[in-house]
């Protein structure tokens, strides 16, 4: 008898190990096809991933852009500063009567740790010689050229004692602006230290006759090292008003920084020259007659500068490093401005700044020097300025100048204005010499200090 359950039974056992069957080739189908997607997953992955990166870097310098334009001093993490942060948030730093050159300084209720380069020795050795009798205003800085760090600042005002002589842009120029006639001259008309000059009558005025270019039996025949060591004033106005002009004189002020803003930890404002159209203003301002060029002690001190540098002038900093607790927030970085002058214009200057010295208007302050033990050792140079506010009674002298050692690379730079009184006291130039002195005799103490260890220690 034909038996349907036990076919039907067989029916529906073949029928399930068939659908094992197609279930199996399916799962190993769908193996072999995640393993071809592998490389795809792989390429998917890497873009993933170098997308996110490049997001990254993206916001990272659009914060990074944001933090320079928009500088936050205080917020809930330090952050580093620059000059420009500096200028507002310093708008004092007590440099100009300390001589601490590390210091605590707290503003703000923050407490920061003052790394100065200041010169210790030297700031007081200033401090303690200011002639504050005779003196009514009275400003000195010393500097490296080569790096723009500045080694002493010092200020006196007889009346404001918060007052900072160094960084006033108020002072007339007087014939510190000779220099600057003197570069225009010698890169546009080819003079050098001994090309011919005349003049006549005397040296320190400056009439409209004396402009004429004329030659009589009273005409002083000088060469232009003499001119510039005398500091002649009828010289250079007619180097002004007949060889240089109007726009050369305000091209080369503007090269060697008048009428603009140098970047410094603290507020400087800029000197200022201002030219007129009128022929004799040209010789005014060309020999520094006139009370109209002002300039800052700093800046006289930075002129300088460019000329040893081979006429390239470094930002001032006064500032080495700033802590807050034990983090760097500030470190100081030397930039290079471009060139002011040539190499050639600036050598034949440092020589016309040796006759200063040597021959000229600073020869008195400077007599004997070549007999001296520390200064004899050195080459220097510099030039005066002086003039007169008869309504106050008041008598402008500077020196602004340089020292370098004959047998080696240590450079100074150095800028005096002295405001007198009722009475002449001690005069800029004499300053100067003390303050190279001072300064050279520390730096060969220091030498010969650490020569005489190296040998104990041997």
């Amino acid at each position: 008898m034909f038996n349907r359950s036990k076919l039907k039974t067989k029916r529906d056992a073949h029928s399930s190990q068939w659908q094992d069957y197609q279930y199996k080739l399916k799962k190993r189908d769908a193996t072999r096809q995640s393993f071809r997607r592998i490389p795809l997953y792989a390429v998917l992955l890497t873009i993933l991933i170098l997308a996110g990166q490049c997001i990254f870097i993206l916001l990272d310098k659009t914060l990074a852009t944001q933090n320079k334009k928009y500088p936050k001093i205080f917020t809930e993490h330090t952050e580093i500063f620059d000059k420009h942060t500096l200028q507002k948030f310093f708008k004092k730093i007590p440099f100009t009567s300390v001589s601490e050159k590390n210091f605590d300084l707290t503003t703000r209720g923050t407490t920061y740790q003052i790394k100065s380069s200041i010169d210790s020795c030297l700031q007081e050795f200033i401090i303690d010689h200011i002639d504050r009798k005779n003196s009514k205003y009275f400003g000195f800085i010393a500097m490296e050229p080569a790096t723009g760090r500045i080694l002493s600042m010092v200020s006196y005002d007889k009346n404001d004692k918060d007052s900072n002589i160094c960084l006033t842009s108020e002072y007339p120029a007087a014939s510190l602006f000779k220099i600057i006639t003197a570069a225009a001259v010698i890169e546009k008309c080819g003079f050098n230290c001994n090309t011919p000059v005349t003049f006549n009558d005397n040296k320190y005025t400056l009439y409209k006759t004396q402009l004429k270019d004329r030659t009589n039996k009273y005409t002083n025949h000088i060469t232009f090292a003499a001119s510039f060591a005398g500091s002649v004033n009828p010289v250079f106005g007619k180097i002004g008003k007949n060889r240089l002009g109007k726009s050369t004189l305000e091209n080369y002020a503007a090269a060697f920084g008048f009428n603009r803003t140098f970047n410094f930890e603290i507020p400087l404002n800029p000197s200022t020259v201002s030219i007129s159209d009128n022929p004799y203003n040209w010789a005014e301002i060309a020999s520094g007659f006139n009370n109209t060029t002002l300039i800052s002690p700093l800046h006289a001190a930075l002129i300088v500068s460019g000329i040893v540098n081979n006429g390239k002038v470094l930002e001032p900093t006064i500032i080495d490093k700033i802590n807050d607790h034990g983090q760097v927030v500030y470190h100081r970085h030397s930039r290079e401005g471009s060139d002011i002058i040539t190499s050639y214009t600036a050598n034949t200057l440092k020589k016309l700044m040796n006759k200063t010295v040597e021959s000229g208007t600073a020869s008195k302050s400077f007599s004997r020097f070549k007999k001296d033990k520390i200064l004899s050792r050195l080459n220097i140079g510099g030039k005066t300025g002086s003039i007169n506010n008869n309504a106050q009674h008041l008598k402008y002298d500077w020196f602004a100048g340089f020292a370098e050692e004959k047998n080696g690379s240590t450079k100074i730079v150095v800028s005096a204005l002295v405001v007198h009184q009722d009475y002449i006291g001690t005069r800029a130039a004499s300053y100067s010499r003390m303050a190279i002195k001072e300064y050279f005799q520390n730096y060969y103490a220091n030498i010969h200090d650490q020569q005489e260890k190296k040998s104990a220690a041997l």
